[in-house]
């Protein structure tokens, strides 16, 4: 079986569908459009409207690479082979235009004759009833009776939900061989053992079951299938487990040598690798997609994965901030199709590295909850923590229960781990009893049927930042409930002052006060037209459906987000003012910190295009002219001129803000009341995110004050440090530039001088097949001294090679020059091959004449690697 790269593989698998006439999709979000999921889980959520029959596909075969995020096991990431949080699922699929037949022949067709997996090491698993399935492996296919299994419906049958479509299902498996075994004699498919590893599954959607129970035919045959790209990647790379594919390598090898440990070598610490590098991906991929860190849903899943990530870098005892060292390396592996990840690069590297900031907080609190149970313990003569404890450091403070262990051993106490295992069966059970309740949106979900039932959520936020509402309905991870006694939950009222997220604005948080007891609002999302607010009981107060609440938005929070959010309108305009009419809005991100503002245009700004903006907007804010807020139809608006967002969804009656004479947009967020309001703003960053869009980070209020007296502080620092005044401060550090130039120049010139008279003393020699081979290893020296030295040594009346390293104590990179005399090269040897392989294996490219080539490499720790590779090159070469 040859061997093919993942990114091959996808590539693969799209062409072969498109050759059989499907139409590619490229991946869909990973935030699906049904509320009851925090993300795509499988190929076919963003396509489930077409098997519901909501939406007419308007291809009738599609192919896709889908990228998914599952979440249900996060503890078992890293434990386990194949177990992974992101994960890129393959799959092809049909409404009506194909089925059975040529979804299993043409499956056939691209494992054994495209991919070229061997056919007698293939196995085929079917729904116990269905002959026609058997008959097209058997008949069609040719696959022998005896690798044909017939399972009930727990394994082979496929339901969408309680109704609704639904069929038998045939999973394709891959003997990977008898030391994959788990040795039992019932081995064989179906085993959970390494050895069968199930690749394909395919869906053959036909039936449409009633509430009765029975299920009549629908309109068309569908086909659903599904493949993980890990999985075959592993398979057709042959390797042991996923993490030891492509798609993982680059990422491990960066920890292990940031680490300075080998992987296979130690499994605690081979896991804490495998975690980072799956955590990394999931991390870099949701961020790209738009999630951003929080105390609830997606966001809560992100930071969770975030910080075990850092948990486990912090057992394999890095420091600082590390996570972002990992970008440019999964954009090389998936830059590809994925080009959000480099779009998106430096909000995922902002945020990644104000979480990991966060987080150190975080772990100093959870480091001294540890340190005071362990204290009460020892006043109890008690040696072991308890299940709860570890579990609310686990999944409060991201401690991995390896960490909480190790921290235990030092002082001589053990864990109940069995405690713990149970306080981690009741999060899965509240899960899965979620996952349960919140059917699907797109079949009428919890939401939509208090939408239905209560009507649209009254708002009065534009106006108040208090007002008294009653509670409809509490919902947990049972479903709907009556009261709510502690513990976190959602609220939906008929009135409320909480702004719910949406159009790039943050959600408000704040509190909710029933009958003098406080509820946390962690955050307020909408769904449909009503308003959920998640929620949090920290003392145990009984809350009812029914009762009375005075909602209390945290004003201050709110506050600054109408600074950004108005901030972003002023913006809008200088930009346009400034760079030109093209200038659109194509996103954005307004919290309490910053605003985020993307927009259409062709070229960097300058920086006098950047305080001319600033100066526009700056001025405005001055002229403190009252905002002018009204509500029209959407014919009305557009006649005033009101330009409406990139990818806004307006109904009937629009919003319309309006500063006169500056602006005027279609916005639904939260506003001050005038431009003063805003206080000052100063743009932080300008940079591209991708062909012909730019991106500015900026900020408004008391953060540029902070900001300012941050930069005062600084200039004051330098000026008393470099002995000048301000004006003085850049011809001052222009001069002890130029000054550490100069310096370095004599040194390295001094240095040559010494290499050079001294040569003989510090190259090695040995003789290879009538060559003399010369190699010398410096610690930071330059190219050209390298070829200086190179010259010297090389003028020797024997033939000879000449193998120069420089090693850089600063970053562990090392550059490589080798160099041949005539005679040399006259008997086979090619420096340029010689180097280029060298380079390969320093992580680094390069080449050059048969005489004289260089190159280089960020991994200079393989210095040795790579030079015992040219030795057996030159051999090579002198054979031929």
């Amino acid at each position: 079986m040859k061997y093919r790269t993942a990114k091959a593989l996808r590539e693969m698998f799209i062409k072969f569908w498109e050759e059989k006439g499907s139409k590619h999709l490229p991946s869909f979000s990973l935030v699906p459009e049904d509320p009851s999921l925090l993300f795509t889980i499988a190929g076919m959520v963003p396509l489930k409207p077409y098997y519901l029959g909501i939406k007419e596909p308007e291809y009738p075969r599609v192919v896709t690479s889908q990228k998914c995020v599952r979440t249900n096991d996060i503890e078992n990431v890293g434990r386990t082979a194949r177990h992974h949080t992101f994960f890129e699922m393959l799959g092809n699929f049909s409404w009506g235009s194909y089925f059975k037949h040529e979804a299993i022949t043409w499956a056939w067709e691209f494992l054994t004759e495209r991919v070229g997996l061997d056919p007698e090491r293939l196995y085929a698993t079917i729904y116990k009833d269905d002959e026609e399935a058997y008959n097209v492996w058997h008949k069609d296919v040719g696959l022998p009776e005896n690798k044909i299994f017939r399972f009930g419906q727990d394994d082979n049958y496929w339901f969408m939900g309680d109704t609704g479509p639904c069929g038998p299902c045939s999973e394709i498996y891959y003997d990977r061989g008898e030391k994959y075994s788990c040795g039992k004699p019932t081995c064989g498919v179906g085993c959970d053992c390494d050895r069968y590893m199930e690749i394909w599954n395919l869906v053959f959607t036909q039936f449409d079951r009633q509430k009765d129970g029975s299920m009549p035919l629908l309109p068309h045959k569908n086909i659903d299938t599904g493949m993980g790209l890990e999985r075959l990647a592993s398979v057709v790379q042959e390797v042991d487990t996923d993490y030891e594919t492509d798609l993982f390598t680059p990422l491990i090898k960066h920890t292990c040598e940031k680490a300075g440990i080998k992987y296979g070598d130690n499994p605690k610490n081979d896991m804490a690798v495998r975690v980072i590098a799956d955590h990394v991906r999931s991390v870099a991929f949701m961020l790209a997609d738009g999630v951003l860190p929080s105390n609830d849903g997606p966001g809560y899943v992100l930071r969770r994965l975030l910080r075990r990530a850092v948990r486990f870098g912090k057992l394999l005892n890095f420091d600082g901030l590390f996570l972002c060292e990992y970008m440019p390396i999964l954009i090389d592996i998936m830059g590809e199709p994925y080009r959000e990840l480099i779009t998106q690069r430096p909000v995922i590297e902002q945020i990644i590295n104000l979480e990991e900031e966060k987080f150190n907080k975080t772990l100093k609190q959870g480091t001294e909850l540890f340190d005071s149970e362990i204290a009460s313990l020892k006043a109890k003569n008690i040696t072991q923590i308890p299940g709860d404890v570890i579990f609310t450091l686990y999944d409060t403070f991201g401690f991995p229960p390896e960490l909480t262990r190790e921290m235990a051993s030092e002082q001589n106490f053990t864990l109940d781990e069995e405690g713990f295992k149970a306080a981690m069966n009741e999060q899965k059970e509240r899960a899965r009893a979620s996952s349960k309740q919140k059917k699907s949106a797109l079949t009428g979900d919890i939401y939509t049927e208090l939408e239905n039932e209560f009507g649209a959520t009254k708002f009065t936020g534009y106006e108040k930042a208090n007002d008294t509402g009653k509670i409809l309905a509490l919902i947990t991870s049972d479903g709907r409930v009556d009261s709510v006694t502690s513990g976190e939950f959602e609220i939906i009222l008929d009135t409320t002052p909480f702004y719910a997220e949406r159009g790039g604005e943050v959600g408000d948080i704040g509190t909710m006060t029933i009958n003098g007891h406080a509820i946390k609002i962690l955050n307020t999302i909408p769904h449909g037209k009503i308003i959920v607010h998640s929620a949090r009981l920290d003392d145990k107060n009984e809350i009812k459906v029914g009762d009375e609440v005075l909602s209390s938005v945290d004003d201050e929070r709110r506050s600054a987000i109408r600074r950004n959010h108005t901030a972003t309108h002023l913006l809008h305009e200088a930009l346009g003012r400034v760079l030109g009419r093209h200038v659109r809005q194509a996103g954005s991100l307004v919290n309490d910190m910053f605003l985020r503002f993307d927009f259409t245009h062709h070229s960097p700004m300058s920086d006098a295009e950047i305080a001319e903006a600033e100066k526009i907007i700056n001025q405005e804010i001055l002229n403190n002219v009252a905002l002018d807020i009204s509500e029209h139809s959407k014919e009305e608006a557009q006649a005033l001129g009101a330009k409406a967002l990139f990818d806004e969804k307006y109904g009937d009656v629009v919003r319309v803000v309006n500063v006169p004479e500056f602006s005027m947009e279609l916005c639904g967020g939260l506003h001050v009341s005038r431009t003063g309001d805003i206080g000052a703003f100063k743009i932080l960053r300008e940079e591209s995110i991708g062909s012909g869009t730019r991106r500015i980070l900026a900020t408004t209020g008391m953060n540029v004050l902070m900001l300012m007296q941050k930069l005062f502080a600084l200039r004051n620092s330098l000026t008393a440090l470099l002995m000048t005044d301000e004006d003085g401060l850049k011809d001052k550090a222009a001069a002890l530039v130029d000054d550490l130039k100069t310096m370095k120049n004599q040194i390295q010139a001094a240095k040559l001088k010494e290499l050079l008279e001294n040569s003989e003393r510090f190259l090695e020699r040995e003789e290879l097949d009538g060559i003399l081979i010369q190699t010398g290893r410096f610690p930071d020296i330059q190219a050209n001294m390298l070829r200086d030295i190179g010259d010297k040594a090389r003028a020797r009346p024997e033939p000879n090679i000449v193998i120069l390293a420089s090693l850089s104590t600063e970053d562990n990179s090392c550059q490589l020059c080798v160099m041949a005399d005539d005679k040399a090269v006259n008997m086979g040897i090619n420096a340029g091959v010689l180097v280029k392989e060298a380079c390969a294996i320093l992580g680094g490219k390069g080449g050059g004449r048969k005489n004289l080539a260089q190159g280089g490499g960020r991994e200079g720790a393989k210095l040795e690697e790579a030079l015992t590779k040219i030795r057996e090159l030159v051999k090579s070469q002198l054979q031929k």
